[in-house]
């Protein structure tokens, strides 16, 4: 019997161009979704021609205790008219401490930032999110 091995969401590190930052608690929105076509022909009653169209990428958020300001600054210049894309890796890690999969993201650019909601009383760290459009990604 083949055994296939499950990974643990938790065990995951971001490469932004080719910098390992490992401080991300949470990262959602790699998700690709194919647009579908109908074609109703004539004559043909029983169904609907449904073909394969577009490809569309959800936009990735990312999200960390505040540390350094570098995904602020990203974002900033980028609402400044600075445009810098970027080459993104999710890479998530198995048990063993070896990278199992590996997602490359491309074209990426910052398209929305949100700071650390702050409350007095609270234990929480500090967190900010950052928004990103891109032009894709391959597994791996």
């Amino acid at each position: 019997m083949d055994t296939r091995d499950v990974y643990a969401a938790y065990r995951f590190w971001v490469e932004i161009n080719g910098m390992t930052e490992a401080a991300f608690s949470e990262c959602s929105g790699l998700q690709v979704e194919t647009e579908i076509f109908e074609w109703e022909e004539g004559g043909l009653n029983s169904y609907k021609h449904r073909l394969p169209g577009r490809i569309k990428f959800t936009n990735l958020v990312l999200k960390r205790g505040i540390a350094t300001p570098d995904l602020w600054q990203w974002y900033y210049e980028t609402t400044q008219g600075t445009i810098k894309r970027r080459n993104i890796s999710l890479i998530l890690y198995g048990y063993a401490g070896k990278p199992e999969v590996r997602w490359n993201v491309s074209g990426v650019i910052p398209v929305k930032w949100s700071g650390p909601t702050f409350k007095t009383g609270s234990t929480e760290a500090a967190v900010e999110s950052i928004e990103l459009a891109h032009h894709g990604f391959t597994r791996v």
